[in-house]
Parts: C-alpha cells; sequence; structure tokens
C-alpha cells in the first residue's frame, strides 16, 4: 500500500512517516516506480513506535531498538532487555504522576472542606 493509505490506517501523518524512515525508524521497501510501498507488518510495527513513543520512550532507544528488530531473532534478548529497562522508567513515571494526583486530591479536599465549611 502507498504512504496515504498507510498513513490513513495506522493514524500516522504522511510526513512523520517519512520522518521515520528518515532516522531508519522503519524501512520501507520501494515499489518498481520507486515509490512507498508498505506491509501488513509496516502496520503493527509502526503501531508499535507509537505506543513506545507515548510511553515517553526517546527516539534514539526506539532507533536502537528499531536496528535490532531488523537484524531478526537474534536480537531478541536484547530487545527483551530494552523493554525491561523502559517499564522501569514508565513504572517510575506511573509513580511520580500518582503522587502528583494525590497532592492535588489533597489540596482539592482541602478546598471542599472550607466552601462547607463557609456554607
Amino acid at each position: 500500500m502507498i504512504i496515504g493509505e498507510f498513513s490513513e490506517i495506522t493514524g500516522i501523518s504522511a510526513y512523520t512517516l517519512r520522518y521515520y524512515e528518515k532516522k531508519g525508524l522503519i524501512r520501507v521497501g520501494r515499489n518498481s516506480a520507486g515509490r512507498r510501498e508498505y506491509s501488513a507488518d509496516d502496520i503493527e510495527w509502526v503501531k508499535f513506535i507509537k505506543r513506545l513513543k507515548d510511553t515517553g520512550m526517546l527516539l534514539r532507544d526506539i532507533k536502537h531498538y528499531s536496528d535490532l528488530r531488523y537484524e531478526g531473532d537474534a536480537s531478541i534478548r536484547e530487545r527483551m532487555e530494552l523493554l525491561i529497562q523502559h517499564r522501569k522508567f514508565v513504572v517510575k513515571e506511573r509513580d511520580k504522576w500518582n503522587w502528583y494526583l494525590h497532592n492535588l486530591d489533597e489540596k482539592i479536599g482541602i478546598y471542599q472542606k472550607k466552601i462547607e465549611a463557609n456554607k
């Protein structure tokens, strides 16, 4: 499929897809006319890249993961280790945001008590 169709399916702009390709995150085949030709496997890969980005993984780390992915099964252990390390980061971020949420809830509770007391 061509870039426009692929963009629509993945929800990622053609501009971003070209950027990912330029940065080496995705490797896209070309047809006889030299146009990008995406496969069904590319869909899942790009969706995974998006999920990694959404969890805060840096592009340089995604690039490293991508390079390993294109090496094949020989790199599974190293890819798993990257994901384990990133998971630790995500857990720390979640805990941090839970703490922020707790602080906000406490302040809201204080205001609610003051408002109730002034009725």
